[in-house]
């Protein structure tokens, strides 16, 4: 099968259809493979994955360990995916999917790029953990400013599948248990990052899927350790002042009071709050997370002290983005990025 489709699931039953059917319009060939890869509490999913009709051929993998990226990794190993020339991954918690999209960044892996990923905007109450701390620090560590890379719609070469299916395998252990759950997007695409070009797709509607907010903290302690262990690995570039400024798309939408209070109030109760006068502004504390590890500490010791100093910065993003334009919320997210760029370049005792 030259192509060959992932498609990570739990629970998704509302789904599933419509993500099977658009995957396999984009494909577009009987040759084909759909790898079903599952992790539900009941049989709904999978008996729906199964009755869609396609082209490609399809493969049910039931009962699998749950996690976001041992199912991925558990259908990347599967024989078939061996003779695959490029591989997309979807998300299928994706309501109304595109198959444009889909095709979109398999065409790019084919014209060459070692790994693809949807640029979608997002309104300015999510993407948290990708706006305040895994692009700016993905760009500037690897050189690659990618807006979204956490998205869960992608597509990689054969050669970076191989990549990554080696690397798993040298990960120390409590990385590997990160990689298992919501670390294999960051994991995915910094080690296609070392094989070659990474195409970053935009588009312009926001994609249509469940919220992350509720799974804040999983999300957070299975990225950020992946996110700190292998980007310690890159060595930063200078800051040139002549680059072509950062763009952040934070697309505005408002937000019901008691819902943003409630968000604020699930993101008081995660863990206490860094107070004190000399407390470093955000994005220094990532900075120091990262040369941390960068230093020897290992990036699941890292993460968890860097989790109050997150959790204070997205509450303050919250509590006064609700007071600000689209357009300044962008500026904002754009200084902030340029900041973390400088401050790792900077020595330790000159930071503060």
């Amino acid at each position: 099968m030259s192509i060959t489709a992932i498609l990570p699931s739990r629970n998704e039953p509302a789904t599933i259809t419509a993500v099977t059917a658009a995957v396999d319009t984009a494909l577009a060939q009987s040759q084909a493979l759909i790898i079903h890869a599952d992790s539900s509490d009941t049989t709904d999913t999978t008996r729906l994955f199964a009755t869609t009709i396609t082209q490609a051929a399809k493969v049910p993998l039931t009962g699998l360990v749950r996690g976001k990226g041992a199912q991925i990794l558990a259908a990347a190993r599967h024989p078939d995916l061996t003779k695959a020339k490029t591989v997309l991954i979807a998300d299928t918690d994706t309501r109304n999917p595109d198959p444009a999209v889909y095709r979109t960044l398999l065409d790019h892996v084919r014209s060459g790029a070692a790994f693809a990923i949807a640029d979608y905007p997002r309104h300015w109450d999510e993407a948290n953990l990708t706006n305040h701390l895994a692009r700016p620090l993905i760009a500037a560590t690897t050189g690659h400013d990618v807006p979204q890379p956490l998205a869960g719609d992608l597509a990689l070469s054969h050669n970076a599948l191989t990549a990554v299916l080696c690397a798993a395998k040298t990960l120390p252990t409590e990385v590997s248990a990160c990689v298992d759950g919501y670390g294999i997007d960051a994991f995915l695409l910094l080690t296609a990052a070392t094989c070659g070009r990474i195409a970053s797709v935009r588009f312009d509607g926001p994609k249509q899927h469940a919220g992350s907010f509720p799974h804040l903290p999983d999300i957070y302690h299975q990225a950020v350790p992946v996110l700190l262990h292998l980007t310690a690995a890159w060595t930063p570039g200078p800051a040139v002042a002549s680059r072509v400024p950062v763009e952040y798309r934070a697309a505005g939408r408002e937000i019901e009071p008691a819902r943003l209070q409630a968000m604020l109030t699930t993101l008081n109760s995660l863990a206490p709050s860094p107070n004190g006068y000399d407390v470093d502004p955000w994005p220094l504390p990532a900075a120091a997370a990262w040369h941390a590890v960068n230093s020897g500490t290992p990036a699941t010791d890292a993460a968890p002290r860097l989790w109050p100093h997150y959790l204070r910065r997205v509450t303050d993003w919250l509590t006064s983005g609700q007071h600000t334009t689209t357009a300044q919320r962008a500026e904002q997210l754009a200084a902030a990025h340029t900041r973390l760029h400088t401050a790792l370049l900077t020595p330790a005792g000159a930071r503060r």
